[in-house]
Order: C-alpha cells, then sequence, then structure tokens
C-alpha cells in the first residue's frame, strides 16, 4: 500500500497499445502489491475499439468517464456509459 500512496498521477507515463489506446496504468500488482486487481485509464477515441484481451493472472477494473460503448466480458456483451 505504502507505493500506491507514492504514485502520483503526473509520474504514471501513458502508452500506446496495439490497437492505438492510450493506456496510463495506475495500480499495477508488480508495483503496488495488489495481488489480483490492476487500474488503468484507458482513453479510446470515438468509434475506435480494443483488441479482445484476457488476464490469467488479474481482474481489470472499469470505471467509465465519458462517452459509452458496448463492454464483451466472456460471452456476454452489454452497453456501458459514464457512471
Amino acid at each position: 500500500m505504502e507505493a500506491f500512496l507514492k504514485t502520483r498521477y503526473r509520474d504514471s507515463v501513458p502508452y500506446i497499445t496495439r490497437d492505438g489506446s492510450e493506456i496510463r496504468e495506475l495500480m499495477h500488482p508488480d508495483v503496488h502489491g495488489s495481488a489480483h486487481q490492476s487500474l488503468a485509464e484507458a482513453i479510446i477515441q470515438p468509434g475506435e475499439k480494443t483488441q479482445r484481451h484476457r488476464h490469467l493472472l488479474t481482474e481489470e477494473l472499469y470505471h467509465v468517464t465519458r462517452g459509452e460503448g458496448m463492454m464483451h466480458l466472456g460471452a456476454r456483451c452489454f452497453a456501458i456509459s459514464v457512471g
């Protein structure tokens, strides 16, 4: 937990993924000791989408702050929006 308190937003450098999403990792198991969860800011431009992927060891948490889209979780597909 102590490492998390030392991490500042401005110190987390964003990177571009293969599908063009801009990702800024805010909490990562290897850095913050959160054994099975990660938290990242993802910016996906209107009309774009991320590649389907899965995490074998961690869960991803999502909090939508702008826009709307479709989320696929296993065989389920559902709408997501702000909040």
